[in-house]
């Protein structure tokens, strides 16, 4: 199981570790709760109490009539909740020993959990040698973001798109997206607003449309038709605008929200030259030929440009109007193929442009069936993704009772497969194609590629139980994660929890590879994905392998000793 240079002991422990596999790999093992570890069973049940006080995050001042829960996590049911007094005091007594999830929550406020960082929580543990009686369980203020969009009159804009994005690292990379996947849509007072906010850094972007906005046709040569005659000023269309007055995402003003702002923040939008683009399709008639999709790459994302209707002017040909000038990547039939669609990266700056003598790429298909490794039957209600370079998911789909699943529309370029059920964890391992095969889940789109891939998927099925130590004390609140070798490439792989009052953690849905086990303090903002970030940590974890034939819960023999920030 020692995969670098470690000392003797630490190669005993991994024996000890590689043994304890094949142990459970030939009995049936119970798999305990995360309550179960460092809990105390010889106090006497219901003699304990958890109390403290529910305040605001951010100024620190007691909350009267906010909802606090607790939930036993041993059993997985609340078992009590109560309102806050005036001076926001909450008690729960005669508990028996155990460990305790605790939530709050009150108007105006973010729902939270003890110590919450990213998701996770510190469990609190009842028995004689913990001081329950006196926690604080804070509860951050809700942001409002809101504000009015105006044309270039000074006019409030009416049925303005205002999209929210926001930048975290819950995965453990900053990336840029969407808060919600539906905008706010401005009223007749060119009114928006986002409500319910967590602290952290958003960018607000306005697409509209002129509301006079006339686009006469143009010609077969891409002029305008002599017959027409309207105002260029009335030719025109509002381009996507970010806060700070650019059309450019990456020039965007963040967009600061404490917890508690109520920002007021307006909006105004601007008229350019509308292009008239041009699509010849002489062989498809009228009314069945699909728009081309234009999308422009925003933060780490694509989004979908809302573009006025295509109209004929000339037999096969067709024009395509209201665009502002830009980068745009382009979705569009191959006009030689009812299957086939091609995608293109394209700067777009004149009237008459044609798209289909822009240069592009076939995008590829891929027919996926998913198996489980051995002999084990698939999980039911599964999900198979692909995913790009910074794990954003490019598609999605649920999967057939058979374990296929077919891809369309995928642009050329380097993917990984993923597959997910609500349930279990499981991992691509390996994958089979007309290719070859491959370790892993990479999968590599071609111009046009065909591809039938028969990926096999094994199960996390291990549990690991351990404790964080501060010098010779368990510390609670700390960042536990379980990196896997080459980490860059097995993303998948990655486990976290935050440590218990106690100092215990769990660790679930386990994939069978090598691991280092490390512990971080205050280290939830680390963008760990990032390559060479964790590694300096890496140095000091404890290493040891989970085999394939292994089930239940390991536990750790040693305590892991927490790493400073």
């Amino acid at each position: 199981m020692m995969m670098r240079d470690q000392s003797k002991p630490r190669q005993m422990w991994a024996v000890r570790l590689t043994i304890i596999g094949m142990a459970l790999s030939l009995i049936s093992v119970p798999v305990r709760s995360q309550s179960s570890v460092g809990a105390t069973n010889t106090a006497t049940a219901g003699s304990f109490k958890i109390a403290g006080t529910v305040v605001n995050a951010v100024t620190g001042t007691p909350l009267a009539q906010a909802r606090v829960t607790i939930r036993d996590m041993k059993r997985g049911a609340e078992i009590a909740t109560m309102v806050t007094l005036e001076n926001g005091r909450f008690e729960f007594d005669r508990l028996a020993a155990s460990k305790y999830w605790l939530r709050g929550d009150r108007r105006g406020f973010l729902i939270g959990a003890f110590e919450e960082h990213d998701r996770f929580s510190t469990g609190i543990v009842t028995g004689p040698e913990f001081q329950t009686e006196n926690l604080v369980l804070r509860l951050t203020p809700m942001g409002i973001i809101t504000g009015h969009i105006y044309d270039e009159a000074g006019d409030p804009v009416e049925y303005a798109q205002v999209v929210l994005f926001m930048t975290d690292n819950r995965l453990g990379l900053n990336r840029t997206s969407r808060v919600l996947p539906d905008p706010s849509t401005t009223d007749d007072l060119g009114t928006y607003e986002y409500s319910h906010l967590r602290p952290g850094t958003y960018y607000l972007s306005v697409a509209a449309k002129p509301w006079y906005a006339i686009h006469p046709p143009l010609g077969p040569d891409g002029q305008p038709s002599p017959m027409q005659h309207v105002s260029p000023a009335l030719d025109v269309a509002y381009p996507t605008i970010y806060y700070g007055g650019t059309i450019d995402a990456d020039a965007a003003t963040p967009i600061v929200l404490k917890g508690g702002d109520h920002l007021e923040i307006d909006m105004h939008v601007s008229p350019v030259p509308a292009l008239h683009l041009l699509l010849r399709a002489p062989q498809v008639q009228q009314g069945q030929i699909e728009k081309p999709v234009l999308e422009k790459h925003v933060f780490d994302s694509v989004e979908p440009m809302d573009t006025d209707e295509m109209r004929m002017v000339a037999p096969g040909i067709y024009e395509l109007t209201g665009v502002p000038a830009g980068r745009y990547t382009i979705r569009r039939k191959n006009s030689n193929s009812e299957e086939l669609e091609q995608v293109s990266e394209v700067e777009l700056i004149h009237n008459g442009q044609e798209l289909n003598s822009l240069h592009s790429e076939p995008v590829g298909t891929v027919r996926v069936t998913i198996k489980m490794a051995g002999q084990e039957s698939l999980p039911k209600q599964m999900s198979v993704a692909v995913q790009d370079s910074r794990r954003q998911f490019v598609a999605m789909k649920r999967a057939e009772a058979s374990g296929d699943v077919t891809f369309e529309s995928l642009p050329p370029g380097k993917y990984s497969l993923a597959a997910t059920t609500p349930t279990e964890a499981i991992y691509v391992a390996r994958s089979v194609s007309q290719n070859g095969e491959t370790q892993g889940h990479d999968l590599n789109i071609t111009p046009g590629a065909n591809l039938d891939v028969t990926a096999f998927v094994v199960g996390g099925v291990v549990k690991i139980e351990g404790v964080v130590h501060k010098g010779e004390k368990p510390l609670s609140g700390a960042m536990v994660m379980l990196v896997p070798r080459e980490p860059q490439t097995h993303l998948e792989l990655f486990r976290r929890d935050q440590s218990d009052f106690d100092g215990t953690f769990l660790l679930t849905g386990v994939i069978p590879t090598t691991y280092t086990i490390l512990a971080i303090e205050d280290g939830w903002d680390l963008e760990w994905v990032k390559p060479g970030v964790i590694e300096p940590y890496l140095k000091r974890g404890q290493e040891l392998t989970i085999g394939e034939l292994m089930r239940g819960t390991v536990h750790l023999p040693e305590p892991v000793e927490v790493q400073p920030r």
